[in-house]
């Protein structure tokens, strides 16, 4: 495919992407739009054209301030809009060509969250990531626990500290467990840190008491997007058990603007690692579930420059999102859409491919050096932090855009 729009050839959202976002400007409300080169495509003055009459649907929920309205009517028609918008911009006659009204500079529009995100669940489904975990705080010889092979471990976090890209967030305070010490005390973490994660957006409604099958659960994922889930270390280690994480995670999450749609993904699909043992036969999975998509993450201190200091991928996932959202629904659990399941901290097996300080710096004992000369065993003041992803195969390129953050002092 070819667009008459000029577009760069490294530019993440190209002719084969088309993501959706939520956005506005000083003269227009939040409202659905179509990432496009360096472009918005507004949906609600191209609707207004009369552009997706033939979808037979009612567009004004494309003048919402969330996406969910839209993804609730489905597929048919959340990828239909967005064929519909891909035609147009390869056609040169086409409404989109002749109306200049319908784009809007990114450099010039606000982007919101895209979502309303009613619940959301984290998973832990890299075993790299696993791996390393147990060889830093358990038996080297015996890193994964038990259930870790046999089902997608996961956990139920903090929907409404997930924030958009660009926003920053202050140091989370909380008890921790110093060395040697016979008493907890409360203070500022010494030990945030962030976590490569991709997260899923769900697009259809399971229904309590409903189960979804591994076959099925493709149709319950509307799409992807970057997802920095922040962790406190010292936080955690000391209130993790035996419930799990809490403070130390519900402080804030940030996630990408753009959500990616699982049919632009589609064609970087590739086969995921063998299990064994055998899975459970609600887990059971065929084809080409994981996807290539290169992942960057930079920390970029406050004045000076990005350090590029992991570079993974999406593909080294043990369990696919399809295992996912079998095994969150196998109990009859619902899912809504607008919710987010996301990855767990994605590692690859180099160690330049770690997908967290904690793996970077091997909890401390190799500090992570920057251009400037500092270390980081830890993420510090002022250190933003941007991932960025994209998928190429073909002379296809579909990106994901940034997540970016500032960590701020602690009050």
């Amino acid at each position: 495919m070819k667009s008459w729009l000029p577009i760069d050839s490294q530019s993440d959202f190209s002719i084969y992407n088309l993501p959706f976002g939520i956005f506005s400007t000083e003269k227009k409300s939040p409202r659905a739009g179509i990432a496009i080169g360096e472009s918005i495509v507004d949906l609600d003055e191209l609707a207004k054209l009369g552009a997706f009459d033939e979808l037979n649907f009612d567009t004004s929920v494309l003048n919402q301030t969330v996406l969910n309205p839209f993804i609730s009517l489905g597929k048919k028609i959340t990828n239909g809009v967005r064929l519909s918008v891909q035609r147009m911009l390869c056609q040169e006659q086409s409404l989109l060509h002749q109306n200049n009204h319908c784009f809007t500079p990114q450099k010039d529009a606000t982007m919101h969250l895209p979502v309303h995100i009613g619940d959301y669940t984290d998973f832990y489904a890299s075993i790299d990531h696993a791996t390393n975990v147990g060889k830093m705080f358990r038996d080297p010889a015996n890193a994964l626990l038990p259930n870790w092979k046999h089902i997608p471990v996961g956990y139920h976090g903090r929907a409404s500290s997930i924030v958009l890209s660009g926003t920053p967030l202050k140091r989370p305070k909380g008890q921790v467990m110093p060395p040697e010490a016979e008493a907890p005390v409360f203070q500022a973490s010494n030990r945030v840190d962030f976590e490569l994660e991709m997260g899923m957006i769900i697009g259809k409604e399971n229904g309590l008491g409903n189960t979804v099958s591994t076959e099925e659960a493709s149709e319950y994922v509307f799409g992807y997007t970057l997802f920095n889930d922040w962790s406190a270390r010292d936080i955690q280690k000391w209130e993790y058990v035996p419930l799990g994480p809490f403070l130390a995670k519900n402080f804030g999450s940030n996630m990408s603007a753009w959500i990616v749609t699982s049919e632009a993904l589609a064609p970087f699909t590739l086969q995921g690692p063998e299990q064994i043992p055998a899975v459970l036969p609600y887990l059971e999975i065929e084809g080409k579930q994981n996807y290539d998509v290169n992942l960057d993450v930079y920390i970029e201190p406050k004045g000076g420059e990005k350090n590029l200091v992991s570079q993974s991928n999406f593909k080294y996932m043990y369990w696919s999102a399809q295992q996912m959202i079998a095994h969150h629904t196998v109990n009859g659990c619902n899912l809504r859409v607008g919710d987010m399941l996301a990855s767990g901290t994605i590692s690859g097996p180099d160690p330049k491919e770690f997908g967290s300080m904690l793996e970077l710096a091997w909890a401390g004992k190799n500090p992570v050096k920057l251009s400037d000369g500092t270390e980081r065993k830890f993420i510090n003041d002022h250190d933003t932090v941007h991932i960025k992803g994209y998928a190429e195969k073909d002379g296809k390129r579909v990106g994901f855009g940034c997540v970016s953050c500032e960590i701020l002092p602690a009050d």
